[in-house]
């Protein structure tokens, strides 16, 4: 294949903006907040579970109190409607038995009385428990958000260099032939490399010394025909430091 010197310059000017490119991925992959937050995850994810189970406890403590209190109701109804009874009957018999109810029912609302206050202590404690865990989980939410907060500007300047590096690799790609840009194409998505320059003797895509024997056909070769390092795979650029 055949180009101009001055194209084959060019590759070099794309295979800087594609290496830039490459670096900005890599840079975006590796932003300490993504190992940051990788490392809150687990403490995140604890703290909710005890959040979660927390607030589970404080429901059914809220559950058996409102229980325990209809119950006390309950108890209350029917006293009410004993003392009413006293108050409609002569019989012995009757007074006896509905006073022997009202003094079972005054035991069952004390015992009552004693589960709800049981039960009210144990929420108040349940609710500073989750308390402290809430503010936990509000704390780490809140070292979360500014982590995320850091990586989306960073993430944002990132994209924006790299939606410059595109636009100037467009640019520039659209001045190259082709063919020589499908061969340079092909090469990187090979090698990893498309193109490099030949320095002193020594291939920038390989950073190895070219032997005696390719460095003279590289010598034999016209100004614009293509070579490949033959380490690396890439384009050779050739230029007055290329030691040639």
């Amino acid at each position: 294949m055949k180009a101009s010197p001055e194209q084959q310059k060019e590759l070099l000017r794309l295979q800087a903006l594609d290496t830039r490119v490459q670096q900005l991925d890599h840079t975006q992959g590796a932003l300490p907040q993504h190992v940051a937050l990788a490392q809150l995850a687990p403490s995140v994810e604890a703290v909710r579970q005890r959040h979660t189970a927390k607030t589970g406890e404080l429901e059914d403590a809220r559950t058996e109190l409102s229980r325990a209190e209809s119950d006390v109701q309950v108890v209350e109804a029917r006293m009410a409607r004993d003392a009413a009874r006293l108050q409609q009957t002569s019989s012995v018999k009757d007074i006896q038995a509905l006073e022997a109810e009202v003094d079972a029912l005054k035991k069952r609302r004390s015992d009552l009385e004693d589960i709800e206050l049981a039960v009210m202590e144990r929420i108040e404690g349940i609710e500073a428990e989750l308390a402290d865990i809430t503010r936990e989980r509000d704390d780490l939410a809140g070292k979360v958000a500014e982590l995320e907060a850091a990586k989306g500007e960073e993430q944002a300047a990132i994209e924006k260099q790299r939606a410059a590096a595109s636009a100037d690799r467009t640019a520039i790609a659209a001045t190259i032939s082709e063919d020589l840009l499908a061969l340079y194409e092909k090469q990187r998505a090979r090698y990893g490399v498309g193109a490099a320059l030949l320095v002193r003797g020594v291939s920038m895509g390989s950073n190895v010394k070219l032997t005696e024997s390719d460095l003279q056909g590289i010598r034999a070769s016209a100004p614009d025909d293509v070579v490949l390092c033959p380490d690396s795979g890439a384009i050779l650029v050739r230029n007055e430091e290329s030691g040639l």
